[in-house]
């Protein structure tokens, strides 16, 4: 089953010095289960698809659907983890992660179980009642991603949601969430800058041109789970890099 589904999707904004066309005639699925993520250079419009599928901007041609359904509007029954966590600083981790329970109106002792669930899962079991302040930049991210699971959504969408992070962290932070996903098996649609990452992470990864942002490729990657560091080892995991950097090469994306 498609869980995303857009078919020639092109987005134009409206700047000071006219109109900039950042993504044009882009077609994808992704099915339910399904690990996906989008690698491509800065400005070719990874984010701009993901907040269209999201519902949070319009597309100005094609069409997008989630779950069998046009996107018109935000969706709902979505998860979304930005780059930046967006915690509010006035509020414990724990608390954090309840606003999505207190917007839903839902049973607020089920689902803190689950709450306290879910922060086991990532490591933070212990600081449910620390401020942000007091959480480092990775046990932020975590809360930020226990905040879009919370209500179980069917499909989570990540947006450079490990860019902002140490190489160290970050490279934990990976391994957590192929966990969660290996775990609950959500559909997952992941932006970022990485070709390691989106290699390690994706069951198969959409390679973007530069500006406008157009599929280039899509790479299945059959590589066995979970995905250790030895995996970069492997002559296949090379064999993707160079796949993925020779079509970056080739668009002057990359240069020597």
């Amino acid at each position: 089953m498609d869980i995303i589904k857009v078919l020639h999707l092109s987005k134009k904004f409206l700047t000071r010095d006219g109109e900039i066309l950042a993504l044009q005639d882009v077609s994808l699925t992704v099915k339910e289960g399904e690990f996906v993520c989008v690698v491509g250079p800065s400005g070719c419009g990874k984010s701009s698809l993901l907040l269209i599928i999201a519902g949070l901007i319009p597309n100005t041609e094609g069409t997008v659907q989630v779950n069998g359904r046009n996107v018109a509007g935000a969706q709902t029954d979505i998860g979304i983890v930005f780059q930046d966590h967006i915690l509010l600083d006035w509020r414990t981790a724990i608390d954090n992660v309840m606003l999505q329970v207190e917007f839903r109106k839902l049973d607020r002792p089920i689902y803190l179980t689950k709450a306290m669930e879910l922060f086991e899962s990532v490591g933070l079991s212990g600081f449910e009642n620390k401020y942000p302040f007091e959480l480092s930049g990775g046990m932020r991210q975590r809360v930020s991603i226990c905040r879009a699971l919370i209500h179980d959504p069917p499909l989570l969408l990540m947006d450079e949601a490990l860019g902002s992070l140490d190489a160290l962290t970050r490279e934990q932070m990976r391994i957590d969430i192929e966990k969660i996903w290996l775990k609950k098996k959500k559909t997952v649609l992941f932006i970022t800058h990485s070709v390691a990452e989106a290699i390690l992470l994706g069951d198969k990864i959409i390679v973007m041109t530069p500006r406008p942002g157009q599929i280039d490729r899509v790479v299945d990657i059959d590589l066995p789970r979970p995905r250790h560091l030895e995996v970069q080892k492997s002559d296949k995991y090379s064999e993707y890099c160079k796949m993925i950097n020779d079509i970056f090469l080739s668009r002057g994306v990359l240069k020597y």
